[in-house]
């Protein structure tokens, strides 16, 4: 496959930095939550396959404010928890 390089990514997003930090995220989420490529990757890095995302126009800087939904349940789902444990362990004052 062609190589990809930085300019090819610029049209997408404002600048360098956020290059950086939209690809390292979504190259994370190939490699370690095991989401599925939008391009081809063959023998490509999650890197490599998450700056082609890019390039193509698939990913785009909202990566970088998505929080998935699932998290933020069961971090609601945590902290009531943690509620209810506090109350049960709160001594009532007998008169």
């Amino acid at each position: 496959m062609a190589r990809i390089t930085v300019e090819d990514c610029l049209d997408k997003v404002d600048n360098r930095f956020e290059l950086v930090m939209v690809s390292s995220k979504r190259a994370r989420q190939i490699q370690i939550e095991g989401k599925d490529p939008m391009v081809s990757a063959d023998n490509d890095k999650p890197t490599v396959v998450a700056l082609r995302e890019i390039a193509d126009g698939l990913i785009t800087n909202e990566i970088l404010i998505e929080k998935p939904r699932v998290e933020l349940e069961e971090v609601g789902e945590e902290i009531a928890e943690a509620v209810a444990e506090q109350r049960d362990d709160t001594p009532t004052a007998e008169i």
